[in-house]
């Protein structure tokens, strides 16, 4: 199939979540098997904001049938787009496509993302674009975004088994720190931590929500208060603070994705606390909390040029399940 031939691009505002729900649990179904989590809190919301009719994005139409979507969400003068998924036109409702991702759903995929692309940057309100297309390997989109003036950064989704891990990790902190578990008044110095965090660092490029404390609590909010990206886990979820200030050093923050699957939403160390085994110390000790909620594995990502952070989860015996891609486009150039 060619895109044009028989596919319409609508706006998705005029679409209601019935119309959309089977390709969204074709898309839960993809989600599940690559990266073993459960997209349905995910696809609730989802179809909530389509219900309402305030997701802006696009819809590819085939036969009258909705065959893929797109979307973004604004952020004052900031967009990031959420996602994208297509499916072949072939292939019926409530059928999965095949396990490899056919040509023509790649092609409905980048029609719609060219018809985002066009309307953010063309939109007088919008200086900087963000996308992490958790769900899409590495280069499937990777032209599409270098065409449209997109800088491109390659990410790894990595996995360690819980398989073995103890429940009750040994920790040896030096006497002027501690450790305790996230309460929901650490958010505020937490925000602070982040954004000392990534200063200079390549993840601040990505997202430039750490780049400020203002930002940084932003980001905690939608880890912590919302279910888009699983259910945080405050019992996994710690802090490690000094005795004397209470001032917050480093923290692991952790979410439940599926009934097998953990993932680590944050895990950032003071700059001058580095080189002490506090993140190392945080991993085993979400590691452990996962565990002890049953499940098999956990998972984070991490920006491919972060070497440093490769090598500590490398040694914790994480493996690259994934890579996928992320993209910045800013009005000005400077990224």
């Amino acid at each position: 199939m060619t895109p044009g031939v028989s596919l319409e691009i609508l706006d998705l505002r005029h679409f209601t979540a019935p119309l959309l729900r089977p390709l969204l649990e074709t898309e839960g179904d993809v989600w599940q098997e690559r990266l073993h989590w459960d997209y349905r809190t995910s696809a609730r919301l989802l179809m909530q904001y389509l219900d309402s009719r305030m997701l802006p994005g696009y819809a590819a139409v085939d036969a009258g049938r909705v065959t893929g979507y797109a979307f973004c969400v604004y952020e004052e003068t900031k967009a990031v787009i959420g996602d994208v998924f297509a499916v072949p036109p072939d292939v019926p409702n409530g059928v999965r496509p095949g396990r490899e991702r056919t040509q023509s759903a790649l092609e409905i995929e980048m029609t719609l993302l060219r018809h985002l692309f066009e309307t953010l940057q063309n939109s007088p309100h919008v200086d900087r674009v963000e996308s992490q297309l958790l769900l899409h390997p590495s280069g499937a989109h990777a032209g599409a975004f270098r065409r449209a003036g997109f800088q491109v950064y390659r990410r790894l989704f990595m996995v360690q088994s819980l398989a073995g891990v103890p429940l009750s990790p040994p920790i040896a902190l030096p006497p002027q720190l501690e450790i305790r578990p996230w309460r929901d008044d650490d958010l505020n110095a937490a925000g602070k931590l982040i954004s000392e965090a990534y200063a200079e660092h390549p993840d601040s490029i990505i997202n430039d929500q750490y780049r400020s404390a203002h930002g940084s609590l932003r980001f905690l909010h939608n880890i912590v208060r919302y279910s888009g990206c699983g259910v945080f886990s405050p019992q996994v979820s710690h802090i490690i603070l000094e005795r004397s200030s209470r001032e917050i050093v480093a923290l692991v923050l952790g979410s439940r994705v599926s009934n097998i699957s953990g993932h680590i939403t944050q895990l950032c160390v003071k700059p001058s606390h580095r080189g002490q085994g506090l993140g190392r110390m945080l991993l085993d000790v979400a590691a452990a909390g996962f565990a002890r909620q049953g499940l098999s594995e956990v998972s984070l990502t991490v920006t491919e040029a972060n070497s440093r952070a490769i090598e500590l989860y490398r040694s914790e015996g994480y493996e690259i399940r994934h890579t996928f891609d992320a993209a910045v486009w800013r009005r000005d150039a400077g990224y």
